[in-house]
């Protein structure tokens, strides 16, 4: 059954925002950077905040607010996963909930591998928590990217402690497959290691894929795993800070039911006031209809890169709204975002900020109007020489 798109508020209004997407630059640049998107909020998420606002319902998160069992029939719906509410917490944001998982499972200079190029706050978050990154990058197929698997053994054989893993993976919007996912459990497993899974975009995983949360790929991974998420990549709640840290083991389940209460103090109500709306039955047609725009740009994202910026390489992303993007055929040094804003008035991300790898790339949110991300692509296309 064909589903509508859902379609982008117009740019006047957008601009009226006052989150980082709209006021870190001047009018005259389009953003297309941060991982915020320009459509209106599902309607279940208006009407809690709206009725929060009008009950003056700004006070103490409660310690059950409802949304370890929302996520629990999302998951079961979207994903068909089986989630224990019971072994569920949440937190303020991800990178929090990652930071406290890795401080119980980890010891201050343990190395934590991460898969390059990668959402450049794990750089942050693992030292943060006392360990080293180690970068193992995933490996370029030609066609994709996968987990480098002996890259990451051979990590783990020279003492590596964790995976600070990426699914589905920012910036490539790779959803790594369940075989991957699986082998990487086996290996975490013969070394005594730890996997946590970051999910937080994985509502936004299109139709010709499938996503498999971490627990789920085996009976290893259920042991070995950790999943942090959040409502807020797909239904743009950045703001309202509300995290979930998901366990299938009793052991992992354990270590997380002894995080400080200072912990789940951290999350914000209208956070889980908005995650219960989000992960509702109510707000599943909105997401089918935003995954339906997201479908048609990810898309057209190609077609407009081929005809006016031809050198670009880009592959169309498994899920979310992220592309990443290869320029350097194009000369425009290691760092084109730079170049990109300060002649095309285009913000992009900077790609050398996802490691090393992302040298000569951007990536390029596309959770816009059609006709942005169009505009967006010519101005950067006039920039290239004739």
């Amino acid at each position: 059954m064909s589903v509508t798109p859902l379609s982008a508020l117009p740019l006047d209004q957008l601009r009226q925002r006052s989150s980082t997407k709209w006021q870190k630059y001047p009018p005259e640049i389009l953003p297309l950077f941060v991982a915020e998107t320009d459509f209106a909020p599902a309607p279940a998420i208006t009407r809690a905040l709206r009725r929060a606002v009008d009950l003056g319902d700004t006070g103490y998160t409660p310690p059950d607010p409802g949304i370890a069992r929302a996520y629990a029939e999302f998951a079961e719906r979207r994903f068909g996963s089986t989630v224990d509410p019971e072994r569920v917490r949440t937190t303020c944001d991800v990178m929090m909930g990652v930071v406290e998982i890795l401080r119980r499972v980890t010891e201050p200079g343990d190395r934590v591998v991460v898969t390059s190029p990668v959402y450049p706050p794990f750089y942050e978050c693992v030292p943060e928590a006392g360990a080293v990154v180690e970068r193992v990058p995933l490996t370029d197929t030609g066609a994709g990217w996968e987990l480098d698997l002996a890259g990451i053994e051979h990590a783990m054989a020279a003492g590596a402690r964790a995976v600070l893993l990426c699914n589905p993976h920012n910036p490539t919007g790779t959803a790594h497959s369940r075989e991957s996912l699986a082998a990487l459990a086996e290996i975490a497993a013969r070394h005594g290691a730890t996997v946590i899974s970051d999910e937080i975009h994985a509502p936004l995983v299109h139709a010709d894929r499938r996503f498999t949360p971490f627990l789920d790929a085996s009976p290893s991974a259920a042991r070995v795993g950790y999943t942090v998420t959040s409502a807020s990549k797909a239904f743009n709640l950045a703001g309202l800070k509300c995290a979930l840290m998901v366990t299938a083991d009793p052991q992992t389940a354990a270590v997380v039911r002894g995080l400080p209460d200072e912990i789940e103090w951290r999350t914000g109500l209208f956070g889980a006031i908005a995650g219960v709306a989000a992960f509702s039955p109510e707000s599943d047609e909105w997401l089918d209809a935003l995954l339906a725009a997201l479908d048609h740009n990810r898309r057209l994202l190609a077609d407009l890169l081929r005809e006016h910026v031809p050198g670009a390489r880009y592959r169309i992303p498994d899920a979310g709204f992220l592309a990443w993007v290869d320029l350097t055929e194009l000369g425009w040094g290691d760092n084109p975002a730079a170049r990109i804003r300060r002649e095309a008035e285009v913000a992009l991300h900077l790609g050398p900020l996802f490691g090393e790898e992302g040298r000569g790339h951007v990536r390029i949110n596309f959770g816009c109007a059609p006709e942005v991300l169009t505009q967006a692509v010519e101005r950067i296309g006039s920039l290239v020489a004739p």
